[in-house]
């Protein structure tokens, strides 16, 4: 029976446990995207995971859209992550950089005035923080052209070229919550009839050329992916989630990848969970995420249902959550109002447990 101690490999990673925390964008590495000392000492209090998944960073200054969150597209960039990297593996942890675009999401504020790519013109629903904190409503993006696309797929390589450089284990593909590579998948926002678009082998195209091209670069087993099969994130929807996201998993066996990340919480807008589906199309090693604590997370991996259970928001208030979870501590209560403030409060003064190895 598996459980969330036992070891785990991934790729060419030999993991102590198999409790991962999930990416969390904090939006702490200011109007640069350049993360600090504050954000490595972050990432290094929480060294004692499975593996940690770096909050989502941005492929390029086009595909950046979210106040204060980090890049990986230049070379002060990199060395800011170089930074973390050196801090997570001096305390023997091992680290995965999830990299993004975030599509149609983007507000013209971070893109010089430009509007945002996506697959089809189909607009956001809601708004985001401006860099000077002012919500702003999304605009209606343009179709991304099919060379814009392919030198989005290039970026998505360089990005993981530029994580490995910076001394990253690995990269995690954010293909969930809407964002440009979710937004290909999903019929709801993708009304192409090219290459692209219309069927599911289609749709998925965009994932599976920036897997390949992303695995041609660092090598499969440093890659992960990211799925979110019924979230409606900024309005996002699927017709046919039970097909279109087990099909998507299956194509993925093309590759032998680190592990396939499932976000999706149970139930999720009332929707039968897709995850089990997934399960049983995916050959390769399987991460949950999506509202789980220390019992479900046992449960789950028990019944066969994951590999590896990611935890959240469990992680901000309690750096030291594998010693809480393996000798039974309470759990510190995460504060909502400090998630994307700048500074150290709520971020990196939540204390250890007074029993803390």
């Amino acid at each position: 029976m598996t459980r969330l101690f036992d070891p785990i490999r991934i790729g060419r990673l030999d993991l102590p446990n198999r409790i991962f925390m999930a990416p969390l964008t904090r939006g702490r590495t200011g109007a640069a995207g350049v993360p600090g000392p504050l954000v490595a000492k972050y990432y290094a209090q929480r060294a004692g995971a499975g593996l940690l998944i770096s909050e989502a960073t941005a492929i390029n200054a086009q595909g950046r859209g979210w106040r204060n969150a980090p890049g990986i597209y230049n070379d002060t960039q990199v060395a800011g992550w170089r930074d973390v990297a050196e801090a997570v593996h001096a305390q023997g942890g091992r680290m995965f950089m999830q990299i993004w675009h975030m599509g149609r999401t983007v507000l013209p504020e971070y893109a010089n005035g430009e509007r945002p790519i996506a697959p089809s013109e189909v607009k956001a629903e809601g708004g985001m923080l401006d860099q000077d904190g002012n919500r702003r409503p999304f605009v209606m993006p343009r179709t991304i052209t099919i060379p814009e696309i392919k030198a989005t797929v290039a970026g998505f390589a360089k990005a993981a070229e530029r994580a490995v450089e910076a001394g990253m284990d690995g990269v995690e593909i954010h293909g969930a919550n809407n964002f440009l590579v979710d937004s290909f998948l999903r019929d709801g926002t993708n009304r192409r009839n090219d290459d692209y678009g219309g069927p599911i082998e289609n749709r998925a195209r965009f994932l599976i050329e920036v897997v390949d091209a992303v695995a041609r670069t660092i090598g499969a087993d440093r890659v992960g992916v990211r799925l979110s099969p019924t979230n409606s994130y900024f309005g996002i929807s699927d017709s046919e989630p039970h097909v279109t996201f087990p099909d998507v998993a299956a194509l993925l066996n093309r590759f032998d990848l680190a592990y396939l990340h499932i976000l999706e919480s149970k139930p999720e807008n009332g929707i039968a969970p897709v995850a089990p589906l997934i399960r049983d199309a995916y050959n390769g090693t399987l991460i949950n995420n999506g509202g789980y604590d220390q019992e479900s997370g046992s449960e789950a991996l028990a019944a066969g249902e994951a590999d590896a259970i990611a935890f959240g928001t469990a992680f901000i208030a309690n750096p030291d959550l594998v010693n809480r979870f393996r000798n039974r501590l309470p759990l510190a209560a995460p504060d909502p109002d400090t998630f994307y403030t700048a500074g150290p409060v709520g971020y990196t003064d939540y204390p250890f447990a007074k029993s803390a190895a």
